[in-house]
């Protein structure tokens, strides 16, 4: 690949990965949810995501099916504990593009997030990972076909993921 191509094809996956952020920030979970392929894989493990999801515990391992369940009760405005819904911003650096197929990409990225959350009494809480995510193109569209959080602190004990990172 040229280096031009190389430089217009990570400003573009820049660009997506930033629109993924400001949808979330915003609770735009429709149109979030849209940037996922339908064979969609989200995965936060406990600890470095060397293990299979499928034999050992993770924080979250969802299937397209059980992330648009996820986003369902976050519209409800009635998850308890998102009740009142935490306020949130991302800050999404250090992208990479790990690997660069035909119309595949693995990407690596480091993930930033403050949240505001009123509903455990005012609390301020930083969140900070690795995220990897396996973009696949579909009609010239990029959507997300696996993503997964390695959090900093995943080893230890954490309060409720009912948000997306």
């Amino acid at each position: 690949m040229t280096d031009l191509r190389q430089v217009v094809l990570h400003h573009e996956v820049a660009q997506f990965l930033y629109l993924e952020a400001r949808l979330a920030d915003e609770s735009r979970y429709d149109e979030w949810l849209a940037l996922f392929d339908q064979q969609v894989t989200y995965w936060v493990p406990r600890g470095a995501a060397t293990y299979d999801p499928a034999t050992t515990v993770s924080y979250i391992n969802d299937n397209r099916t059980r992330l648009e369940t996820r986003v369902r009760q976050l519209q409800t405005g009635v998850r308890w504990a998102q009740t009142p819904a935490s306020v949130m911003r991302r800050a999404v650096t250090n992208i990479e593009l790990l690997a660069v197929e035909e119309d595949e990409l693995r990407v690596g990225s480091n993930l930033f997030i403050r949240e505001y959350a009123a509903q455990a009494a005012e609390e301020i809480r930083t969140w900070a990972g690795r995220v990897t995510h396996h973009l696949v193109r579909v009609d010239g569209t990029l959507l997300i076909r696996a993503k997964t959080v390695e959090l900093v602190d995943s080893e230890q004990s954490l309060p409720t993921l009912a948000f997306l990172l």
